[in-house]
Formats: structure tokens, C-alpha cells, sequence
């Protein structure tokens, strides 16, 4: 976790990185995760107020970043949202170091980012999706399974099985997400063949992020089957069961066009939840790995746990391959 070349593009102690959760990875989060040597990610919408302006909070947000740590740290840009060209400008602009490119093509600004001086980053759900990534000259690719909260890819494939895969294909390094949340699983990506891990769900339940205290307490009272994927003909999701999920995942198993599910679905249902605590009518994302998580903590401790497990794990691995 310490000699990867993960740590040598980000400049960081451990080659973990902090999922740039929409409405929870704020500056506060993001730092406290640079500082404990990790690599902190800052979401445009994290920390705005209801109906506010994106990329004035995302200045605020750069400027909050910079006063909390001088660690490095980047910026998480979903290339759907319809102000994505003018927050990569604004990235430019602030000399972000750092930027995740997701939900679009790479093609679209990483040369730009990439004559600011930022690396870029890019999540990928399948080696074509990689190797057209690395095409673009990305610096890294996120291999993301399945298991991940939120978003996934269309084809769905696990990260035991996507991870070697994509390493195998690329040159450039890939950092495992999806379904990781201790040490144990640091350990199997790497052995897999990535160079770091990123986690989101296992960095909602801690001390400084702003997830409302019901989504937090319902993340470490989740069992091993608390998690459904939904909006298959849309965006598959990965999210706690709920009032709301459950309802989404009765109308696609009784064939409900895409015009019903997007009706049903509104607007709004992730911030309902993650920051309002509604978890009856919100949609409440989480890892498959969720089970695992059994405690709130702050940042630095968790850091400090996952990198002792990482060991751990590593040299009972070592033991049983001594004759």
C-alpha cells in the first residue's frame, strides 16, 4: 500500500482513495482522509444547500480543502451532470492536482485537465471501457464492480472478476472499487492485480463525514442481504432496502416500462436520504459489503485500522505459503 504507483501519481502515504460521494464527499471529509495519508475526493455537490449553485460551492469547497490540510486531494466530476464542461473549467482554473472522471467518455476533457497540470482519473465497470480510458491518456483507471454502492455498470460484472481482467489489459494502474471495506479486501485487490482500493461506503460511516445520522447508524446495522440493485433499465443502483427500493424493485420484476420506473423514481431520492434521513421514501446507497461495517470512527483511526489489516493479512498470506 506504501510502494504502489498509486502513490507515487497522487504523492500520498497510501495508495487508498476516498469515493467522491454526490451529496457527502464535502471538504471536511476530503481532508480528513489526506491527513491520514489516504487520498481525499470532493464532490461539486457535497455540502450545498437545497437548490444552491454548484460551482460556487465547489470553489468553496476547494478553498475550505486548502485551508483543512496541505495533503494532496482531488475532485470527483460525474460527466452526466449538465455543468460538468463548466466544473472541469473551474478545476482548471483552481489548478485542481487531482481529478475522477466517470459517467461519460474520457475523451472529453483529460487532455484539457491534463495541460492544468491535474492527473486524471477515470472509473471504468469493463476492459473496454479501460483500454478506451488509457487511449485517452488517462492516468489511472477505476475498476469498479458490481458490489459498489450507487451507480454500477450496465454489465454488472464483480470485482473479483473485473479487476485482474482490466489489469491484465492496461498498463497504466488501476485502483479496485466496489464491495471493499477493510483490510482483508485491500489485500485481495491487490492481489488481484490493482495498485490501491477506493472506498465509499465504508467512508460514510465516520466521524466527519455529513451523512445524516439515520443513514449512518442503518449502514452499521446492515446484514449481509441489505442491499438490492434497482433501476436496471436506467442506471443500475446499488442501495440499502428500503420502502422506496423495494417498490422500484417490485415494478422491474413485474416488467414496468422505463417511463414508469423514471416516474416512480423523481427526484432528489439520494439527498432524501443520505442528508434528510428519510430512508422509507430515500435511496439510501451501499456497498454489498456493508455487513462488515459495525462501527462509526474518525478518519485517521480508520486509516491507521485498514492499513494494520492490510498487513496482516498480508503476512498470514506470506505464512502460508512457507513450507
Amino acid at each position: 500500500m506504501k510502494k504502489t504507483r498509486v502513490c507515487d501519481l497522487f504523492g500520498v502515504d497510501y495508495a487508498l482513495v476516498q469515493g467522491g460521494m454526490l451529496w457527502l464527499a464535502d471538504a471536511g471529509l476530503a481532508a480528513a482522509v489526506s491527513n491520514a495519508g489516504a487520498m481525499g475526493i470532493i464532490s461539486p455537490y457535497a455540502g450545498m444547500k437545497q437548490g444552491g449553485d454548484p460551482v460556487e460551492n465547489l470553489r468553496s469547497q476547494i478553498a475550505r480543502a486548502r485551508e483543512l490540510t496541505d495533503k494532496p486531494f482531488g475532485v470527483n466530476i460525474p460527466l452526466d451532470l449538465p455543468l460538468s464542461g463548466i466544473l472541469v473549467d473551474t478545476l482548471f482554473r483552481e489548478k485542481v492536482g487531482v481529478v475522477v472522471t466517470a459517467a461519460g467518455s474520457p475523451a472529453l476533457f483529460t487532455e484539457l485537465l491534463h495541460s492544468g497540470g491535474a492527473k486524471v482519473l477515470h472509473v471504468t465497470s469493463s476492459v473496454r471501457q479501460a483500454q478506451f480510458a488509457e487511449s485517452c491518456n488517462v492516468d489511472a483507471v477505476i475498476a469498479e464492480g458490481v458490489e459498489a454502492g450507487a451507480r454500477s455498470g450496465f454489465d454488472e460484472l464483480a470485482a473479483f472478476s473485473l479487476i485482474p481482467q482490466i489489469a491484465d489489459a492496461v498498463s497504466i494502474p488501476v485502483i479496485a472499487a466496489g464491495g471493499v471495506v477493510d483490510g482483508r479486501g485491500i489485500a485481495a485487490a491487490i492481489a488481484l492485480g490493482a495498485e490501491g482500493v477506493q472506498m465509499g461506503t465504508r467512508f460514510v460511516a465516520v466521524n466527519e463525514s455529513i451523512a445524516h445520522p439515520k443513514y449512518k447508524e442503518a449502514l452499521i446495522a446492515a446484514l449481509d442481504t441489505d442491499t438490492v440493485m434497482t433501476a436496471r433499465q436506467l442506471v443500475p443502483t446499488r442501495s440499502l432496502k428500503s420502502g422506496f427500493t423495494m417498490k422500484m424493485w417490485e415494478l422491474e420484476r413485474s416488467g414496468a416500462s422505463a417511463e414508469r420506473l423514471r416516474e416512480v423514481m423523481g427526484r432528489g431520492r439520494a439527498r432524501k436520504a443520505q442528508i434528510d434521513g428519510d430512508l422509507t421514501e430515500g435511496d439510501a446507497y451501499a456497498g454489498s459489503s456493508v455487513g462488515l461495517i459495525k462501527d462509526i470512527v474518525p478518519v485517521g483511526a480508520l486509516v491507521r485500522r485498514l492499513i494494520r489489516e492490510y498487513e496482516e493479512t498480508v503476512e498470514r498470506m506470506a505464512h502460508f505459503s512457507r513450507p
